[in-house]
């Protein structure tokens, strides 16, 4: 494998909203911030958490409609390392990460690694707009209803979505073991955690 360097219900779901809400948007606000401009944009700090395997707490079970209209379940996804990126289209940060996500999708085509969005406040018509603005290729839970994805994940604390966006990196047996809270500042770094999770043992 080529070596990728870095360029590394209620209260609960009322506390995961609360964290994630962006109070501004646009592409305007989405440049600035990737300046590193954060007024008016409540969000992760871009902290990386890394659990080692004998850490990691138990497989998340999830299951979902896509916004290209299948369903997607974490059994669908078993024995793959999958990024599970949470974003919404006016969160400003999700703009600025969502070529570095797709570049990194098709980097890693064909070596069993997924990627598939966590759209936490769209429907299916605003979703698949991002993905064509974007041109990103892979599909997207509609969560906006349901918040069942969100909600599987915040039992873990440690690598809970309490930001959007967070990117999270589940190892082949569907545990958490990596989480990008707030922007994937440096994809390099993503690369790298993957690429770990990609050398583990199934």
């Amino acid at each position: 494998m080529t070596l990728r360097l870095p360029a590394a219900a209620g209260a609960a779901l009322a506390a995961v909203l609360l964290l994630s809400a962006c109070t501004d948007a646009g592409q305007g606000l989405a440049e600035d911030y990737g300046d590193g401009t954060t007024e008016n944009y409540i969000s992760g700090d871009g902290s990386i958490t890394e659990i080692e395997p004998d850490q990691r707490a138990e497989p998340v079970s999830f299951e979902g409609e896509t916004d290209a209209g299948g369903t997607v379940s974490s059994d669908d996804l078993a024995g793959e390392v999958v990024v599970l990126n949470f974003w919404y289209g006016d969160c400003p940060p999700c703009r600025v990460e969502a070529p570095d996500l797709e570049q990194l999708n098709q980097d890693f085509a064909g070596e069993g690694v997924t990627f598939l969005g966590v759209n936490v406040q769209d429907e299916a018509p605003r979703s698949l707009a991002f993905a064509e603005e974007f041109g990103i290729t892979y599909p997207s839970v509609l969560d906006a209803a349901t918040n069942s994805v969100q909600l599987a994940f915040a039992a873990q604390q440690q690598v809970s979505p309490n930001a959007i966006p967070t990117t999270l990196v589940i190892d082949k047996q569907g545990r958490v073991a990596a989480r990008i809270s707030g922007l994937v500042r440096e994809p390099g770094i993503l690369a790298t955690l993957i690429d770990d999770a990609l050398a583990e043992k199934g």
